[in-house]
Formats: C-alpha cells, structure tokens, sequence
C-alpha cells in the first residue's frame, strides 16, 4: 500500500493533520496503537478531567450557592460511580466522532504500534504480533508524550497514581498528596477537593503554574488556598512509602535540610510530560533529536531527514493540543505544496480549575527580562456588572502592551469563563491590534468580557467603571 502521508498517532495533532490532508487531496493513512482514536487528550486527559472539573463544580455550588440565588435543593449526594460514568459517555462520543471524521475523509486508519522502517516505509505491528509495512511519500510523527516520572516512586496507578489513575479513581480519597503545581495537578486537585479530599500540593518551585504572569499566580494560588488547599512549596517528594494501609511521603526542603512525611490515601504525580519516541525507530531512521529528548524539527516542522516530519508534543514547545492542531495543519499544508505557518507567540493558555486562569502572549517578567518597555491595564471582575449579579467576582483581566505603539504584548485573565474570554485576545493579537482598538470596540452588555475591554481603557488609565 502506498499513500502520500502516512500520520503516526491520532491525537489532536495526529487526527488533524491527517484531516487537513485530505483536505487537500493527499491520500493518507493514520496508525494508531490505542484501541480509540483521539490520544492522550480525548482518552486519559483533556476530555475527562473537563467532565470531572464541570461535574464537580456543579456539585460543589448546589450545595454553597443555590440556596443565596432562592433555589432550595437538599444537600447533595456524590454518587462518583455515575460521574465516572457521565465522564466516560463524553469520551466515547469524542472518540467516536473522531473516528467518523477519518472515515468521513476517506484516511485509511490502521490499528497497531508504528515504527518508521526507513524513510517511506513504516511497519505496523499488530497486538497480535504481525506486521505490515506501509510505504509512502511522506511521515509525520504525531506520537504526543507520556507522564514524566519521578525518580524513587512507582506509579501502580491504584494508589500511587498519574493524570490517568486520578481521573479513574473509585472513591474519593480522604487525604490526597498532589506532586507538582503545573495545570495537571491543579486542575485534578480540585476535583477531588470539591468532592471532599482534604488535598496538599508539593511543588519544587517558589511558585504555582510557572510560566504563568507571576501576578497572576500569586492571586491564583491565594483563591485556591481559600477554597482549602494547602500548598508546600519549594519542597521535593523523595519517596513514597506504599507498606501500610496509609501511604506516607518523605518532603524535603527543594535547597536541603529536614525531612517530614505527610500521610496520604493517594499521592498523584503530576510533575509534567516527556515526548514519546521509544519503539519509533528513529535513531535508525536517521531522525535528529535535541538535548531534550525532542525530535527536532525545522521551522516547517520538518526534521533533518527528507520527507519525515514531526509535530504537537513530541517536538519543543508548550504541549497544547491546540497547538499541535495548528502544527498538524502546517505540516499537512507544507507536504501538499502550501504555504503552512504557525504563530507561536499567540498561542492561548488555560488552567480548567475555578476560577479559571488564560494567558496568550508575554508576561511581565518576559517583558522586563528582554527589556521591552509596557503599559499594564488591569480591571478586576468585582467591578463587572455580570460578574458581581452572577456571584463570581473573583479575579482580574491584564492586558500589557507596547510603551511606545500600544501594540497588544500580552494579556492575563484570572476569573470565570477565562478559558473562552482569552480568545478575543488571541484573534486581537493575530492581527497587531492595539490596547485602544480592543478599548473602542463595543462589548456586548452585561458580559464578562467587559471587563476586557475595561482592561484594555486602564491601560490608557481611562476606565469607567473602576
């Protein structure tokens, strides 16, 4: 069989690419080594923690906030079987409708672990052990990441768990020990939290989210500490002690110094992900890779290799379905001959928690650390008519820009439906726009979205409702 693009993994990346191709007029094919389509993202990620997130903060405010709004409900009861149930009917119908998209678009998909035989071939094994080999034109490597690991620990997924065991778990822990602050652990912390695990996060660093505007950061982490998390910072998790009915933790001070042990039904490891090369056959290939474990790609995410392209997580850069979505539309539109482009300076950030945190462009520190001079717009959500009536003041939207031309540089939102609002910034910052254009475009009233636009007049310091 020979095609002219062969895509080796079906995630957001993956599935895209192969879509966009065929789009074009490539025949194509897809190989895939899970039983569903759609990756990390659709199967063990992005997909379920959402309907976990949603559930659970529905959950949470039927029995805080319905009473204050004259709804009378009694007090609600968690029955987790039917959530994890509820998460699992989504899944299925996101993978199912990716699986309709390939076929739909005439890609032919093959089940099976690929492996790149040699440029223009890639071999297929089946879980029964036969292989096939496939030849074709071109290969994009869309095999995404997997659970970086600490060392010392075991992750056995039941009570020693990564992103997967804690979405998967089957009651809710009394006490949960969360290694690493980034958007994973966050995001699944509070899921259990609303459902009544007393949780802790450990986290290396001086800080929540890094990479996130540290401002931004310091209120974030200040709400979830009131909502009852606790946080151990600059602190590492050097083993975890699994003999007991209790599993028990050894922190220590990240510079050195005394140890303690904090007892936890669950301890999650989510201390981030690493790309996933292994079996792919690249070294044989010829294939380069950076210091990183990355496979290193040129600015048309083609590797050193003719005709072997890479995208998504398995290439640097933040690991972002959508913006391996946007690298597989590239790719695809390189190999049919057009010109494929990716912007990665406005490439959207959220944390799913709430309230919710977005981001697209520079931070503050990025900006003062390449000696950029800005201006800085900030409205807080306590002012916004809607947020005020709906009861979710809390929070802020940020915008920075450019000293001298007003150009858009960055903008940070910390509130409810952050993970929607950043678009408007996003699409403003595709096409150069200025703090004033965003200032006098009408906004629709009462939204939260006006307090972007107010942002965007504190930046001139002409807001009008603060």
């Amino acid at each position: 069989m020979s095609y002219d693009l062969i895509v080796i993994g079906t995630g957001p990346g993956g599935y895209v690419c192969a879509i966009r191709a065929a789009q074009l007029g490539l025949k194509t094919a897809v190989v895939e080594k899970r039983a569903t389509h759609g990756g990390t993202c659709l199967n063990v990620g992005c997909i379920p923690s959402k309907a976990l997130l949603h559930a659970s903060e529905l959950f949470e405010e039927s029995g805080k906030s319905f009473a204050k709004m004259g709804i009378g409900v009694s007090t609600p009861k968690l029955d987790l079987a039917a959530m994890q149930a509820f998460k699992d009917t989504g899944v299925d119908g996101n993978v199912k409708g990716v699986e309709f998209l390939l076929k739909k678009n005439k890609i032919d998909a093959f089940r099976g672990t690929g492996r790149i035989f040699e440029p223009g071939k890639v071999e297929v094994k089946g879980e029964d052990g036969k292989t096939q080999t496939l030849e074709t034109k071109n290969i994009v490597i869309a095999t995404g990441s997997d659970v970086a690991k600490l060392r010392g620990i075991t992750i056995d997924e039941k009570r020693v768990v990564s992103s997967t065991g804690a979405l998967a778990l089957d009651k809710v822990p009394g006490q949960l020990l969360v290694v690493g602050a980034g958007i994973i652990g966050l995001e699944l912390g509070s899921v259990w939290r609303r459902l009544g695990a007393k949780v802790t996060v450990v986290e290396f660093l001086d800080r929540i989210v890094p990479g996130i505007d540290t401002d931004v950061a310091k209120n974030f982490q200040r709400l979830l500490q009131r909502q009852g998390i606790a946080f151990k910072l600059s602190s590492k998790v050097t083993g975890v002690d699994a003999s007991g009915d209790k599993l028990k933790a050894t922190i220590e001070p990240a510079a050195g110094g005394a140890a303690e042990t904090i007892e936890a039904d669950i301890v999650l490891v989510a201390v981030g992900r690493v790309p996933y090369t292994e079996g792919l056959g690249l070294k044989e290939a010829g294939v380069a890779m950076d210091d990183r474990g990355h496979v290193a790609v040129d600015a048309h995410l083609q590797t050193n290799v003719k005709g072997i392209y890479a995208i998504g997580d398995v290439i640097a850069g933040p690991m972002l379905a959508h913006k391996a979505e946007d690298e597989g539309v590239a790719a695809a539109e390189t190999i049919a001959g057009k010109s494929g482009h990716v912007n990665y300076d406005v490439i959207p950030n959220v944390v799913y928690t709430y309230p919710e945190v977005a981001s697209v462009g520079k931070t503050e520190e990025e900006l003062k650390q390449a000696g950029v001079a800005y201006n800085v717009g900030k409205f807080p959500f306590t002012a916004n008519g809607r947020a005020k009536v709906n009861m979710t003041t809390d929070g802020f939207v940020k915008i920075l820009a450019d000293a001298k031309t007003d150009r858009v540089l960055g903008v940070h939102i910390l509130g409810p439906d952050a993970g929607n609002m950043i678009a408007e910034a996003a699409v403003a910052m595709e096409f150069g726009a200025s703090s004033e254009d965003i200032a006098r475009t009408c906004h629709a009233h009462p939204t939260l979205t006006e307090a972007v636009k107010e942002a965007a007049l504190a930046v001139e310091k002409r807001a009008i409702h603060m």
